[in-house]
């Protein structure tokens, strides 16, 4: 089935946003697969990317008929500020008649002003899926998730998930052979394993403004394997258990021990990254065993440390 597919860049939008997609899609028709590029514009005029390059547009999206897939690039500035008028016009205008709609990276942020996300599941990049699910109430936010799919329209997280998301409608476009070649041939994972939060640190957790709490984050930070018990970090903060769970629960939205494992799961990706083995890591960022290492990578990351290991660590390292 021949499938048009227009990308729709703007100024402001983020380069590789634009260019994840069209190489996927680029290689995925060099091996056999029937689409039509086009990278539109809401004027139809050149635009200036987030990196300073000016990207050209074949057409303004007015110009466009009988599109198949709509896909909408992030920009820094979405997040931040309302999406532009003319961007949100060009997306209303298009979903219209386009059998599939997609964004990618905070992209989500200018399909939500259209309203095409109501009452659908959908992600970002995890720095801003917060301020999604805060500026949209009846999008459920999936902050953990590659990318999204809900019916046709789907969603994904932070600039390289572009690829992710592209694989997966190549995938179900044309099979999963040929998508599996276009992921061999630019040496990327078909289905990449685990969520956003591999990517993401414990430091996205924003500073408390209460002084005993923030000296409380830093110790627990600069020496994951110490003692955090709970009645340690209370004794350290001169706080009492209740009050010490009730402070991390308001300004940090988790508990005491869910703070510590993300810190010392941090620091055991850390370690597997420089070429620790599992023992090593587990000891060293207070994980303790290889079991209790193995339980926290697959419930966080869905990856053994093994596997994890295998596919992040550093050049260095091997």
């Amino acid at each position: 089935m021949h499938r048009r597919i227009a990308v729709l860049a703007y100024d402001g939008v983020r380069l590789l946003d634009v260019a994840a997609p069209l190489e996927v899609l680029s290689t995925a028709i060099a091996l056999g697969a029937d689409y039509e590029l086009t990278v539109c514009s809401p004027t139809g005029r050149a635009v200036n990317t987030s990196a300073g390059a000016t990207l050209g547009a074949s057409a303004s999206f007015a110009e466009l008929s009988e599109v198949h897939t709509v896909i909408v690039p992030g920009s820094p500035r979405l997040p931040a500020a309302p999406a532009p008028v003319e961007l949100v016009d060009a997306i209303t205008d298009l979903a219209g008649t386009a059998t599939r709609m997609t964004s990618v990276c905070t992209g989500a942020f200018a399909l939500a002003a259209t309203g095409l996300l109501d009452g659908r599941r959908a992600t970002t990049h995890w720095r801003h899926t917060g301020a999604l699910a805060r500026a949209y109430p009846r999008i459920t936010v999936e902050p953990d998730s590659i990318y999204v799919r809900d019916g046709s329209v789907l969603t994904s997280a932070g600039v390289s998930a572009g690829i992710d998301l592209t694989l997966a409608m190549v995938e179900a476009d044309a099979g999963a052979e040929l998508a599996r070649e276009v992921a061999r041939d630019l040496v990327v994972f078909l289905q990449r394993p685990g969520g956003q939060s591999q990517f993401s640190a414990a430091s996205r957790i924003p500073r408390p403004p209460h002084d005993p709490l923030r000296m409380l984050l830093d110790q627990i930070v600069a020496d994951p394997a110490a003692d955090h018990s709970l009645s340690s970090m209370a004794s350290r903060s001169a706080l009492s258990v209740r009050h010490l769970t009730r402070l991390f629960r308001e300004h940090l939205g988790t508990t005491p021990a869910a703070f510590v494992e993300t810190v010392r799961l941090e620091a055991a990706q850390a370690l597997l990254e420089s070429g620790e083995t599992a023992t090593q890591a587990a000891r060293r960022s207070g994980l303790g065993s290889d079991e209790s290492l193995r339980r926290v990578f697959l419930r966080h990351l869905g990856v053994t440390p093994s596997a994890y290991r295998a596919r992040f660590r550093t050049a260095l390292a091997r």
